[in-house]
């Protein structure tokens, strides 16, 4: 049925062109019709189906018992003035080992901002390491909080954090990322990406969200690892298609993750035990599920809008006005139609050539200016 049609009532198999309503209820067999016009069997027939619900450009399907809880609507979808775009990859490991990723605030500056420094490669010194870590539980998931070397407490990413969305989402200001189980060996990986369009071209309405799937490998069969989400991807992967836990060595950057399990298994033990239990962070309550609220690094920025040149040097947000470097393989039809809304062109570079570019431009050493666009990543 994935390679059936869409129809206006529902979806048809394209074998035998039987259609299939939204309740999973056959409604229509063409051939069968023909000799049986009293369609006996089409009224036998019926599919499992599932409710699903549009929102923010994506399509999203619950596959849980009743009640059914509200579609949450986070408040980084009602934002306006800006670009969202839904990107889609398919990895090949379990999606938990992807989701721990998402209360480990250590593998950035080592994965993100100095492995990034050395594919460049650059012979620049390191960036600032992280010397002050906290995660802390809340309704929706958890939050972790970061300091690095030279900066105060009154910096973002300690007075808001980032938020691990409970099951299987991650939370970063101005995007999200979901890891969806397709099996125990597969991952559909989802990144929902709003960028702010600069106060001189508001307002702007997106008409479409455009989304896309982006390739993990090169022309020469090797990961690429040249963008933010694809770096991530390799070192999933790299664990296995499932990892070996029994041989791993957690450390103090690994409490994050200690918590994530501790629920998990905490949750896990309830729903065997106790057919009533309502796991964490369902929202039952459509008063309440109105532009909800998540700790957000830039959220007064996406709110309240920023000028050009404000956008332009703010450290979470400037660099995808620059080049999208969120995740490689952007098509150039929404390349384009995010230079439209932006009013400007992009730099077509990768996230590494945007790096080398930077120390050209300002004739300094690349560590500054790298910490400044990447220590946020």
């Amino acid at each position: 049925m994935s390679y059936g049609y869409v129809e206006q009532t529902g979806i048809r198999c394209s074998y035998h062109g039987w259609q299939f309503n939204q309740a999973g209820e056959c409604i229509q067999q063409p051939y069968e019709q023909v000799c049986d016009p009293s369609a006996r069997m089409c009224k036998m027939t019926k599919i499992v189906a599932y409710r699903v619900q549009a929102k923010a450009g994506l399509l999203w399907a619950y596959m849980g018992p009743e009640p059914v809880p509200e579609l949450p609507d986070w408040d980084l979808f009602n934002y306006k003035n800006g670009f969202a775009q839904a990107i889609f990859a398919e990895l090949p490991c379990n999606w938990f080992q992807c989701q721990e990723n998402s209360i480990d605030p250590i593998h950035f500056e080592w994965t993100h901002n100095n492995w990034t420094i050395r594919q460049a490669e650059s012979e620049e010194p390191y960036v600032a390491t992280h010397i002050k870590t906290k995660f802390e539980e809340f309704e929706y998931g958890f939050t972790y909080k970061r300091l690095r070397d030279g900066e105060s407490e009154d910096n973002p990413m300690w007075t808001e954090g980032r938020v691990t969305l409970w099951p299987n989402g991650f939370y970063l200001g101005h995007h999200f990322e979901w890891r969806v189980p397709i099996d125990d060996y597969n991952t559909l990986s989802v990144l929902w990406v709003f960028s702010k369009v600069p106060r001189e071209q508001e307002p702007y309405i997106q008409e479409k969200i455009p989304s896309w799937y982006g390739p993990l490998y090169d022309e020469d069969g090797k990961w690429i690892t040249t963008h933010v989400a694809n770096q991530d991807f390799a070192v999933w992967v790299g664990q296995g298609r499932i990892t070996n836990r029994e041989r791993e060595f957690l450390g103090q950057s690994d409490r994050g993750i200690i918590m994530l399990r501790k629920r998990f298994f905490k949750e896990l033990d309830e729903l065997k035990n106790n057919p009533d239990f309502i796991p964490k962070a369902l929202i039952f309550d459509a008063q309440k599920n109105k532009d909800i609220y998540l700790p957000s690094a830039c959220g007064k920025e996406l709110r309240e809008g920023l000028t050009r040149e404000q956008l332009a040097s703010h450290p979470l947000l400037g660099p995808y006005l620059h080049d999208f470097i969120g995740q490689a393989g952007q098509p150039k039809e929404v390349q384009e139609a995010y230079e439209k809304a932006v009013g400007q062109k992009c730099q077509v570079l990768n996230s590494l050539a945007f790096m080398v570019e930077i120390k050209k431009q300002h004739n300094q050493k690349c560590h500054p200016k790298v910490a400044f666009f990447c220590s946020n990543l």
